[in-house]
């Protein structure tokens, strides 16, 4: 069996000693990278803080105390919650199918008051979580046993598919990326991963055969983008127009960029959704090279301390969970920048901490809350 929690000195430490075992250089650079989505949603706004930056800013600050507060409490807790918040989660998503609201060609949002909840996003968290009290309750030594792969198969698969019906295959495909990264760090065996490659490209080949046929896998504008992506000159105005303006607007930045305020794609109105999915090319466009480099260098050192942490977790409750969402935070970033520079059909994913959004980023700093709680109440004695 793993390594478990006990009532031990994590048990017994004060809100002080807690403070000062909080991760503050991470929360340091999760601020600096919300921080470049601030100033570039007051450029994309043509220098003003609204309609967008100044509501960023009030959702990161809520976020950051949320993150600190999810910090405190003892991960015991959020261990034995593990289980009701997948529920939750995936009775959301349910929700969603019947009573969601559309915007973007895309079944996502709940309308709670004035608030637009997205449940996916949620879900990306509550996934990690589930898959890393499952591991810690069976233990390394069961993890690449068939029975015992097939538990967490089912806990990816039943929100993934909900997901893909919305339709929003950029979530669906970050859901499974973070599953997967949780089972192969718990364990499990290359044999599996390889097999599953083979099923994965199988049903790729089903997809692409599909198209056309009553039995329709996606959509049509989804293949659209897959076609788009393989050759962008297919329809330069039509499917390939947004990843041709953003591949126009990044190699127009050069290396120094044209300076806040400068960027003509953007504030001509030639780059789609500047301020959500594309603000990456808002910031290639006006900052260049040297802006673009500087965010992804902030996005690594914020992967690599997470990392750092994760190994320095004795409980493999914790280990997997801070592992499993440094993980997931990557994928986050690399997909969508891989999206905008036209190395990856355009799947609608958000660069995290930086293009607008209130659901996505109290979610991925109630995740770092999370991990920052194994770290906090890990008993290193």
């Amino acid at each position: 069996m793993s390594i478990a929690y006990d009532r031990g000195l994590a048990a017994d430490m004060g809100l002080g000693a807690k403070l000062l075992r909080f991760n503050w250089v991470l929360a340091a650079l999760l601020a600096a990278a919300a921080s470049v989505g601030f100033i570039m949603l007051y450029s994309v706004a043509g220098g003003d803080l609204d309609p967008w930056a100044r509501l960023q800013i009030v959702r990161f600050a809520v976020g950051f105390g949320l993150m600190l507060l999810v910090a405190l409490i003892d991960v015991r807790i959020w261990r034995a919650a593990a289980g009701p918040l997948y529920l939750i989660s995936v009775g959301l998503l349910v929700v969603v199918e019947f009573f969601g609201q559309t915007g973007m060609g895309a079944q996502r949002w709940l309308a709670i008051g004035p608030i637009l909840l997205q449940p996916s996003e949620i879900m990306k968290i509550s996934l990690v979580l589930a898959l890393a009290r499952y591991y810690d309750e069976i233990g390394p030594e069961r993890a690449s046993s068939l029975l015992w792969i097939a538990p967490p198969l089912i806990l990816a698969l039943i929100p993934t598919l909900l997901v893909i019906k919305q339709p929003d295959l950029g979530t669906a495909l970050l859901l499974m990326a973070g599953a997967l990264a949780v089972m192969y760090l718990a364990g499990v065996t290359w044999w599996f991963f390889g097999l599953g490659a083979a099923l994965a490209s199988g049903a790729v080949a089903a997809v692409f055969l599909s198209r056309g046929t009553d039995w329709q896998v996606l959509k049509d504008y989804q293949y659209s983008r897959i076609t788009t992506f393989l050759d962008p000159t297919t329809d330069p105005l039509g499917a390939g127009y947004h990843i041709n303006q953003s591949l126009t607007a990044i190699g127009s930045g050069g290396v120094s960029g044209k300076g806040l305020l400068g960027g003509t794609q953007t504030h001509l109105s030639f780059l789609p959704e500047p301020h959500t999915d594309f603000i990456f090319t808002t910031l290639a466009e006006e900052f260049g090279l040297l802006g673009g480099a500087g965010l992804l260098g902030l996005y690594m050192a914020i992967i690599c301390i997470a990392t750092i942490s994760a190994l320095r977790i004795r409980s493999l409750f914790g280990r997997l969970l801070a592992a499993g969402v440094a993980m997931t935070f990557f994928f986050f970033f690399a997909i969508n920048m891989a999206m905008v520079m036209g190395l990856a059909p355009v799947v609608g994913v958000p660069l995290p901490l930086v293009s607008y959004g209130g659901t996505s980023m109290l979610a991925l700093l109630f995740a770092f809350g999370l991990s920052m709680s194994a770290e906090i109440h890990d008993d290193r004695r």
